[in-house]
């Protein structure tokens, strides 16, 4: 490949950044969504008990939130194939780089329409995924199960062979007892010696502080988005115009629109499969595993055959290439409604059920307001990973076979295949503009809807 090594480790941090900044944010926003859906009886009772800060972030909040992330972090892991098959080869204008892995051999093999390395990589993928949903998901989940916030214990209950093993050897409960007793000091440590205040939060800032910590976060906030819209409109205004920028947002908008109608079509698909799955913990059993797989599975193996497909059929790329942004991150609606369901009060379902709610009633009234917080998480997480997949998506190709829809990702991919930084950069700011904008217009309000709802609820 003629790299020299500095070039090549280089690359391969670059791409270890690249799967871990795509991946990271989920469990991050999915522990976010479950701080605000902490059911605020809980909050007055660490009250009750006059838990600090540091004592209601551990006892209330984490266990709280270790269902859902569990399950995102199954999401990210598995989604993490997708983006490596993308990172392990990049081209940038006449510089390929291909690093050491299974994305490489991956991008090599389409390249050379080799079925049978396509078939062998597929194959290791599924040995791995197997082997690290029996040796540490299925344990993880099986033990997440105790954070059940439900008054009533579950009829089933997720099992895992291995975290039997792990409970009943002597052996770890020895080794693992000095931790546990750290482990229940460092939760015990109080940052007040006043045990008299009945409040969870033995100290309290003012609210002038608050304001001005605020303040001075937006200010410099303000200032970073300033300097760099700055330095972006500096570096573009040399070789673009307002025609490009133009174009650019006309393109932005047709990925805008396809990555929407995916997404709430994926939606329609995969909340009432979630659900109904939630709500069997046998089925759980099964179907984690090849939910698994199939999210872990890159979407790009497919890319081949819809070439094929709309190619031996004359149809419109631009119809057809649209499922493609949304096949590899709909696993995650379909994961956190799971998580979702797993995290709902069991008693809350054995209320509904004696009370004979059902129907359209029970969707309404029991069901989508417990899991709507996760569904939101699930949904901008899906959302966000379109419009990172949109770039791959918009343009496969199958060895000379190359199709190509309308829209911002392909305008980014064109421009990084030919090296015109100057086009990647606009290409990828107007992303960042849509993307920002349809947070704060769309996702965040239904965001602090579905908290609320979730809040009156509980």
């Amino acid at each position: 490949m003629g790299l020299f090594p500095g070039r090549e480790a280089g690359a391969e941090l670059a791409a270890i950044f690249a799967v871990f900044t795509a991946q990271a944010w989920n469990m991050a926003f999915s522990f976010y969504q479950s701080l605000r859906a902490v059911p605020q009886d809980m909050r007055d009772v660490s009250g009750q008990f006059c838990l600090n800060g540091w004592q209601t972030f551990w006892r209330l909040e984490v266990p709280f939130a270790i269902p859902g992330l569990t399950w995102n972090t199954m999401m990210s892991m598995s989604g993490s194939w997708f983006f490596i098959v993308a990172a392990e080869a990049i081209s940038v204008g006449n510089t390929q780089i291909n690093l050491p892995g299974i994305g490489s051999w991956l991008g090599l093999a389409i390249s050379k329409m080799d079925l049978q390395a396509v078939g062998l990589a597929i194959l290791t993928m599924a040995v791995v995924i197997l082997a690290y949903d029996q040796l540490i998901f299925r344990p993880i989940v099986a033990w997440s199960d105790k954070f059940n916030m439900g008054q009533t214990a579950r009829q089933i209950q997720p099992r895992s062979w291995v975290y039997d093993i792990l409970r009943r050897t002597k052996v770890l409960g020895v080794m693992m007892r000095p931790l546990r007793a750290l482990g229940y000091k460092i939760l015990c440590i109080r940052w007040s010696n006043d045990t008299h205040k009945h409040h969870a939060v033995s100290f309290v800032a003012p609210v002038w502080a608050e304001k001005s910590f605020d303040t001075i976060w937006y200010i410099v906030l303000g200032a970073f988005v300033a300097g760099c819209v700055f330095y972006v409109m500096h570096y573009l205004q040399a070789t673009l115009t307002i025609a490009n920028v133009t174009v650019v947002i006309v393109l932005g908008l047709i990925t805008l629109l396809r990555v929407m109608l995916m997404v709430l079509l994926a939606s329609l698909i995969w909340v009432p499969i979630g659900v109904w799955v939630g709500l069997r913990p046998r089925m759980v059993a099964w179907v984690q595993p090849l939910a698994l797989f199939l999210s872990a599975f890159p979407a790009n193996i497919l890319f081949p055959l819809v070439v094929i497909v709309i190619v031996y059929f004359n149809l419109n790329p631009d119809i057809w290439l649209s499922p493609l942004i949304v096949l590899g991150t709909q696993w995650y609606i379909f994961f956190n409604v799971i998580a979702g369901v797993s995290a709902y009060p069991n008693d809350l379902q054995e209320a509904a059920q004696i009370y004979q709610v059902r129907s359209w009633l029970w969707w309404r009234r029991v069901m989508l307001p417990g899991v709507l917080p996760y569904y939101v998480t699930g949904a901008i997480t899906a959302a966000g990973g379109s419009w990172n997949a949109s770039i791959v998506a918009e343009v496969v190709s199958w060895g000379s076979i190359k199709l190509q829809a309308h829209g911002l990702g392909a305008y980014i991919a064109d421009a990084t295949a030919a090296g015109n930084f100057h086009k990647v950069v606009l290409g990828v700011t107007v992303m960042s503009v849509f993307v920002v904008c349809i947070n704060r217009a769309v996702w965040r309000r239904l965001h602090d809807y579905a908290a609320r709802l979730a809040g009156m609820e509980a």
